[in-house]
């Protein structure tokens, strides 16, 4: 991102993730059991990924989600989303998301790949919502309830 921060709405700010944020980061996946459940330090350990993108939405200094993704040559993939339960539905997904996305877009990246759980709809509409086309499932990709995942694909390019 060339800004820190990028405003989303009077009371929001899309900024990258500090190393700070790992626990509260941590907090908002706790209530959100469709996104992925990864330990405390991988959110620190992001910071140091080569292509690495993890950002945080932040309302009055409290950290309300979090999208971390990775950048491969041309290709790039969100790894997790998570928003506040009591925030969804008010845009900090979709903000997040889009962040994401132009950064990638700054990085050369012409597609962008994710999974999902398959019994979540919701979710599979949101990025359906942005573009993101279903391409196939990865069986059994989920632990804790096991799960398939559907793969979903977004081109980047015109």
């Amino acid at each position: 991102m060339a800004d820190e921060e990028r405003s989303v709405e009077t009371a929001w700010v899309i900024r990258k993730l500090r190393r700070e944020d790992a626990a509260s980061v941590k907090s908002v996946l706790q209530g959100a059991p469709e996104a992925a459940d990864w330990p405390e330090e991988s959110f620190g350990e992001a910071l140091s990924w080569s292509g690495g993108v993890a950002l945080v939405s932040e309302a009055d200094g409290v950290v309300t989600g979090f999208l971390i993704g990775r950048r491969a040559e041309e290709d790039a993939e969100i790894l997790n989303l998570g928003v506040v339960a009591s925030t969804r539905r008010a845009g900090l997904g979709s903000a997040l998301l889009r962040a994401a996305l132009e950064e990638f877009r700054t990085r050369g990246v012409t597609r962008v790949f994710l999974e999902v759980r398959e019994s979540n709809a919701p979710g599979i509409g949101f990025y359906a919502k942005h573009g993101f086309a279903e391409m196939g499932k990865r069986r059994g990709y989920y632990r804790v309830p096991e799960e398939d995942a559907v793969l979903m694909e977004k081109k980047l390019t015109d």
